[in-house]
């Protein structure tokens, strides 16, 4: 097989399981009418299309699925050798792609890559925010952060912060003209501020324990976010009650700018875990990662 052949199956792959162009291109730093074209002349000298493309979507044709499910594997297993390669190397290096919601993201991997990456100047992370259940498999990451209940049975997991607890806050102001809810229930009278799930288009059910019981409550009000800055705003101007991360909103109650309610509702829970594959912990620069977050009491 030609160099040529080779980079532009490469490239196949790459589009292929991204079902785009502009994000492949994104991730191999190229332009996009640059692997537009690398994929047209791949099917020219096959002689037959790989991709269907329309104005919103890419997919494979079904010589594409059958030449993908052909070939990806093997691209893994030269990855993974290259990967092993590079594990003889004095130092840790590669490339390394990680999954987190926006919370983990600024207060467990912004901190410990500020310690890592100093140390190990041939590492390179990438953080991809992202409020979904990602299938990290599927979405090529080496890695994810999820709580510790919501980490799927068959990855490692790795505990590495502590246990968390929400909070639900409101500001003075709000209190002037509401009452404070005594019971999760009583959050139907109110204005809450909600946050839309990505993965399912629903909105996030605001959850609540107290001496064994649970419950879930759909709240209702003006504003839907997508992230904590947004509802943390809204909350300190009086427009809604907000369901936040204690420590995001800690400082703002002790010095008056919110109120917290709901307290005994809110008990403590496992905290955040780096969960992955197996085969990834070979990796030296993935070992280093892991032990630089590693959550130790």
């Amino acid at each position: 097989m030609s160099k040529e052949d080779f980079n532009d199956l490469a490239a196949f792959v790459r589009v292929a399981k991204e079902r785009s162009f502009t994000r492949a291109a994104a991730q191999v730093g190229v332009s996009q009418s640059a692997l537009s074209q690398t994929i047209r002349n791949l099917e020219k000298r096959l002689g037959i299309r790989l991709l269907t493309r329309t104005t919103r979507s890419v997919s494979p044709t079904e010589a594409g699925e059958q030449l993908l499910r052909t070939i990806e594997p093997r691209f893994d297993e030269i990855e993974m050798q290259l990967a092993a390669l590079s594990a003889q190397r004095d130092t840790p290096a590669g490339k390394i792609r990680i999954t987190a919601g926006e919370h983990p993201a600024m207060t467990v991997l912004a901190p410990a890559l500020k310690r890592l990456m100093p140390k190990y100047p041939d590492i390179n992370v990438e953080v991809v925010v992202d409020h979904g259940l990602t299938d990290i498999v599927e979405e090529r990451f080496d890695a994810g952060v999820r709580l510790g209940a919501q980490v799927e049975k068959d990855m490692i997991a790795a505990r590495i912060g502590p246990p968390m607890r929400m909070a639900v806050v409101g500001a003075p102001l709000y209190f002037e003209n509401h009452a404070r809810p005594e019971t999760p229930k009583d959050l139907a009278e109110h204005n809450c501020i909600n946050m839309r799930l990505p993965t399912y288009g629903g909105l996030f059910a605001w959850e609540f324990a107290k001496d064994g019981e649970e419950q879930n409550i759909r709240v209702e009000g003006q504003l839907i976010f997508n992230t904590l800055a947004m509802r943390l705003s809204a909350a300190l101007a009086g427009l809604g009650l907000a369901y936040m991360p204690a420590d995001q909103v800690e400082s703002h109650v002790e010095e008056g700018r919110l109120v917290s309610v709901l307290e005994n509702w809110c008990p403590t829970f496992p905290g955040y875990h780096l969960y992955y594959p197996n085969r990834q912990f070979a990796l030296p620069a993935f070992r280093a990662l892991v032990e630089e977050l590693r959550y130790r009491d």
